[in-house]
């Protein structure tokens, strides 16, 4: 169990209008609080010797004070902390992917796809931060623009299994011209494996018989990428 503060505290009702998170949103918007703040409008109540907010800096200080880094936090490792319980670890839980899932989006419409840092801005917020593995694929049009972003599998801690078929039935349905294959390494470590590399060659003979170009395999972490293509293995 993550060690609470002992003293009893006064709750935030007793606070001045303008230093309550949820009043605070309200008098000034959303960006004028801190991250503590906003969490503590997620989970609503801390405990008998702790705000809200005082609880949200403890959870934040035990990942860094990263955003990222409390991402990867698992619902049992939120739900150490006194005062959170299972409704508020998946409170949290789904806040942050709702995060990760509105930066990708921003930036998928219509995007054209030139190099493996397109890539990595593209899915590394959406991959770069999770426990285990998952393999997705960006299918483009002639342009190499994208048509769509599909999750092919999703695995453990050090792997996911793929089969080129997987990879290649979506991009046929879509009459798609090319595609990119990306895959996070919860690891942090974006060297590919032997498994990758043999999975890469796979899919390039399979998009050679179907006159699909595959253009690229990037593997990413939460802050860095490898590109295939840009390190001439393609």
């Amino acid at each position: 169990m993550i060690p609470e503060k002992t003293n009893t505290i006064t709750g935030i009702k007793s606070w001045a209008e303008d230093d309550r998170p949820r009043e605070k949103l309200l008098l000034k918007g959303a960006s004028a609080l801190s991250d503590a703040e906003l969490i503590a409008i997620l989970i609503g109540s801390g405990s008998r010797n702790e705000t809200a907010v005082d609880l949200s800096k403890r959870i934040l200080q035990s990942a860094g004070n990263s955003l990222n880094d409390l991402g990867r936090k698992s619902l049992d490792e939120l739900q150490k902390f006194k005062g959170i319980g299972e409704a508020k670890a998946v409170t949290v839980a789904a806040a942050l992917e709702l995060g990760r899932r509105r930066k990708a989006a921003e930036v998928i419409e219509k995007q054209k796809i030139i190099s493996g840092k397109d890539v990595f801005n593209l899915l590394g917020a959406l991959l770069g931060d999770l426990p285990h593995e998952e393999f997705w694929a960006l299918y483009l049009n002639q342009a190499n623009k994208i048509m769509d972003k599909v999750r092919i599998s999703s695995g453990g801690v050090t792997q996911t299994v793929i089969d080129a078929k997987m990879v290649m039935k979506p991009a046929i349905e879509k009459l798609a011209s090319a595609l990119v294959v990306c895959h996070n390494h919860p690891s942090g470590n974006v060297q590919p494996s032997e498994e990758d590399i043999s999975l890469t060659k796979q899919l390039i003979a399979a998009g050679k018989f179907l006159n699909i170009r595959v253009l690229d395999h990037v593997i990413v972490s939460a802050d860095t990428y490898f590109s295939f293509f840009d390190n001439g293995l393609m």
